[in-house]
């Protein structure tokens, strides 16, 4: 069995002191697997419909800024609303300890008697944990709330989704907007391809070995396409 990380007492307290760090992994795979899935549902829709390769770029286009803004505007709405929600259980929880003592006092006991504490240790444990106000509550947060121990970052989030909504969202495109031969297969392989590498890279983060993630992306996006050509199909002049 391999290591991530070293285990020697050193290594762990550098490690510790680190802090959790912001990991951008899921807002670039949600960005990237959407913005590749949009731009070509647009490619594929336009030429089911038998229009100008013109439009697809101009629509193509439009569809990264836009979409691509407004995904990152949305991520960081919603990752800006779970930060404010957790200042204001900060709030409340400070506001109990300081009006209502020995009952958030006894909650902290009983949180930490389900993790496994009891008797001495479980006393002593409550008396330490409840010497440090910050600590008192960060535990509650994650036992009684459900949240994360380190804050969500908006702007972090919102940057890593555009910017891989941008770059995965522009493969459909690039045949087109270099005018290339037999420009619609060329951009269903690519296309194709990027979903295969999404997936493919996620799985580093998961369980799932890497042919099976990316194939698993693959037939997602393949789908949002196929409907999206049999959608422009119905409009395609006879």
């Amino acid at each position: 069995m391999t290591k991530d990380h070293g285990h020697h007492p050193q290594e762990v307290t550098e490690r510790l002191s680190q802090g959790i760090r912001y990991s951008p992994v899921k807002d670039m795979i949600y960005g990237g697997i959407d913005g590749a899935v949009t731009t070509f549902a647009i490619v594929a829709g336009v030429e089911g419909a038998g229009l100008s390769h013109s439009i697809i770029v101009a629509l193509g286009l439009a569809n990264i800024l836009a979409d691509g803004f407004s995904m990152a505007a949305s991520n960081f709405s919603g990752t800006k609303a779970e930060l404010d929600d957790r200042k204001r259980i900060i709030q409340i929880e400070e506001a109990h300890i300081a009006h209502y003592p020995e009952g958030e006092r006894e909650e902290l006991r009983q949180i930490l008697a389900l993790r496994g504490l009891s008797g001495t240790v479980l006393d002593q444990a409550t008396n330490a944990i409840a010497q440090s106000k910050e600590k008192w509550i960060g535990l509650m947060l994650t036992d009684e709330y459900g949240l994360t121990r380190h804050d969500p970052h908006p702007v972090r989030a919102a940057i890593a989704t555009f910017v891989a909504f941008l770059l995965a969202g522009a493969v459909p495109l690039i045949p087109f907007v270099f005018g290339l031969s037999n420009p619609f297969a060329l951009s269903v392989y690519a296309t194709l391809l990027t979903f295969f590498l999404i997936g493919a890279g996620k799985s580093r983060w998961s369980l799932s070995p890497w042919w099976r993630s990316g194939l698993e992306t693959l037939v997602i996006g393949g789908t949002a396409a196929l409907l999206a050509y049999g959608v422009g199909g119905l409009f395609h002049p006879r």
